[in-house]
């Protein structure tokens, strides 16, 4: 014990000699800070436990609101995609016997005013004439057209709305086409029973089935080509205008002889001799010489003279009568 004690005592010194010398600015009026002397482990007091402070939990930034998924203004709601109208070509070309049909309306720009037509939502009807009905026309009836009646059969061939087999029973002659009139162009439809008979003035034909049917375009076969009259009615020949007859010729007048214009001035001048020789019988006369100088007056009469032309020659012959008195 005593040991300890020295031990103690002189650890103390020597701390105090070794504070003192490291540390000259510090005033002498300061007591020593006295460390306690080592305890050995046996004497040594038990250590407290330490104090355990909870983690500070982190400081987070206050919450911002989210955005608002509805806008503030609605947009219009989008229409729906609009369906492709109906191909005629690859109907026509999957139904098979339609190839002159399909190459005409290609040729003649007619699928194009077709496909226009059903792009803007308007309808149609088709009636669809067969190979057959192309190869029954005559030979080269086709080619002598031209171009623009070419057009214009095609168009004789498409209605211009929706029809179906019921339709038919309902519609009123002439059906109108898309041709140019119903005039040079007619075609009336009729139905008996299930037939739907189609006439055009020159072909008569039926429908003989549906290749395509719904609410904007119908095609339906014909086994004849429908020849419109407007483009194939016989040309009738106007009867030529029969010539008139020549008029008859008119003959001149018989210009009177100079001796008689005198002796009719002498019987003029002269009243009274005329009237006295008027008075005296008149001897028989030749009936020969009498009828020669009548002659001329009645030859006017025949010719047919005018009536003061007959007066004319009736007093040149009472003249010449009395200057044989």
């Amino acid at each position: 014990m005593k040991k300890q004690v020295l031990i103690s005592s002189f650890l103390i010194m020597f701390l105090f000699t070794t504070t003192s010398g490291q540390s000259p600015a510090q005033s002498p009026s300061q007591n020593p800070v006295v460390k306690p002397a080592p305890q050995t482990p046996a004497q040594a007091p038990a250590a407290k436990p330490a104090l355990v402070q909870p983690p500070t939990p982190p400081v987070l930034p206050a919450p911002t609101l989210a955005p608002s998924a509805e806008p503030l203004v609605h947009s219009p709601p989008r229409k729906a995609p609009k369906p492709a109208p109906p191909n005629v070509t690859d109907i026509l070309d999957k139904a098979s016997g339609f190839s002159v049909f399909i190459r005409l309306l290609h040729n003649t720009d007619v699928i194009n005013q077709i496909e226009n037509q059903l792009n803007s939502s308007n309808s149609m009807t088709i009636l669809a004439p067969t190979n057959g009905g192309f190869s029954s026309l005559k030979g080269g009836i086709l080619n002598s057209l031209t171009p623009e009646q070419k057009v214009q059969l095609l168009q004789f061939h498409i209605l211009p709305s929706f029809l179906s087999l019921q339709n038919f029973e309902t519609v009123t002659n002439p059906v109108r086409t898309q041709a140019s009139n119903t005039e040079d162009y007619p075609m009336n439809i009729t139905t008996e029973g299930s037939f739907v008979n189609i006439s055009t003035g020159i072909v008569n034909t039926t429908i003989s089935g549906t290749v395509y049917a719904d609410n904007q375009l119908a095609i339906y076969r014909v086994d004849s080509v429908l020849l419109p009259m407007g483009i194939f009615a016989p040309k009738v020949d106007s009867p030529s205008p029969s010539p008139s007859p020549d008029p008859a010729p008119v003959p001149a007048p018989v210009k009177p002889k100079k001796e008689a214009s005198a002796s009719a001035s002498a019987s003029a001048s002269s009243p009274s001799n005329s009237s006295s020789s008027a008075l005296k019988p008149s001897p028989k006369t030749n009936s020969s010489s009498a009828s020669a100088l009548i002659s001329p007056v009645a030859a006017l009469d025949e010719s047919g003279a005018a009536g003061h032309v007959r007066s004319v020659g009736i007093a040149f012959g009472v003249i010449l009568l009395g200057q044989f008195l």
